[in-house]
């Protein structure tokens, strides 16, 4: 069964919508919004809510959250009411009974709920929590795909009770991350890099089956449990030199220019080294500049990813450029996502 997406909803004039909203923006020292790129890519699922006449509850998170002032959501409301040109009312409890009185409201606003993982029934996706976080709502829209992995209260236990669909960025991030498992244009190059040998090898493991070559760099091909299986696979490729471990090395770099300049596809997820040192950055910048030159299909994902490929400063070039770090390596890995088996 397929996501039910908003064009699905016959009248959304006065109706109550909670929105699950990625807003896990980076909060400078000055307690500002670093960088609003999270909350921008939810703002057309925003505006054709309130366009359609919907009031709108939006739920999100902020980091892992230690204390209250840091990453309270209030610090967004600034930034949302420029984006948006409406007024935006903080409600510093999701669970706030007087949350159906503020959506009446007949001036044009929006509520934002405080941070929802200052709730640790959040994270133990407990269901009591997410019926009474329902209540004051007729229907809820997922703009989070970025979450879509994890069973949280929020994200997957909420659809319970509501009506439920996915917002425009989600079903795009779906959309494209699953053609490129079912029907790629080939050739088809995987570029997996990074450190965490946990997260990616499942990744890898199945992009193999998929991919008609997976280049993997970072840390990941040293790690004394990179399986040994891996390395007799004809379309899996090691570094064959590196920069003291800790970068992709000029033979390697090379080789992976050579392959990736046969592909009509192309994802990347994880930096080829430790680019956040400029004696290690050589192998991803070169990695990053090139696929940016390709013709072939190109899909970049994983904050860390992102950020070196800003840095190299072609983050425009690529065509498609995934939000969700953890959940797009789950999707890749096609391992359950509770977030989108929510809305099915």
């Amino acid at each position: 069964m397929a996501i039910k997406t908003l064009s699905d909803i016959k009248d959304l004039k006065n109706r109550n919508v909670l929105v699950r909203v990625d807003f896990d923006v980076p909060i400078n020292e000055g307690g500002q919004v670093a960088d609003a790129t999270r909350i921008e890519k939810c703002l057309p699922t925003m505006q054709y809510l309130l366009d359609k006449g919907a009031k709108l509850a939006l739920v999100t998170k902020i980091g892992r959250p230690k204390d209250n002032k840091k990453t309270s959501t209030k610090i967004l409301t600034p930034v949302l009411e420029k984006l948006l040109g409406v007024e935006v009312i903080w409600v510093a409890n999701p669970l706030d009974p007087g949350i159906l009185k503020l959506l009446s409201n007949p001036a044009k606003s929006i509520l934002l709920l405080e941070n929802i993982r200052f709730y640790r029934e959040e994270e133990k996706a407990d269901e009591t929590f997410a019926k009474n976080l329902a209540k004051p709502y007729d229907l809820y829209v997922n703009e989070a795909f970025a979450m879509c992995h994890r069973n949280e209260a929020s994200v997957s236990i909420v659809p319970k009770f509501l009506p439920s669909y996915g917002g425009f960025r989600l079903i795009r991030e779906v959309e494209t991350l699953t053609a490129l498992l079912k029907n790629p244009q080939r050739p088809f190059v995987a570029v997996i890099g990074g450190a965490k040998l946990e997260t990616k090898l499942p990744v890898i493991e199945n992009l193999a089956k998929l991919a008609d070559k997976v280049l993997v760099g970072g840390a990941l091909p040293f790690s004394h449990f990179f399986p040994s299986k891996l390395h007799k696979l004809s379309n899996v490729l090691i570094p064959s030199d590196s920069v003291n471990g800790r970068d992709i090395g000029p033979q390697t770099i090379s080789i992976f220019k050579a392959e990736l300049s046969k592909a009509k596809t192309v994802v990347w997820n994880g930096p080829m080294g430790v680019f956040e040192d400029s004696k290690y950055a050589k192998g991803t910048v070169e990695i990053a500049r090139y696929i940016s030159s390709l013709s072939a299909f190109k899909v970049v994902g994983g904050g860390d990813t992102i950020s070196a490929v800003t840095k190299a400063g072609v983050l425009e070039k690529m065509d498609f450029v995934s939000m969700g770090g953890g959940a797009m390596l789950t999707l890749l890995a096609e391992k359950p996502m509770p977030g989108l088996t929510s809305l099915k």
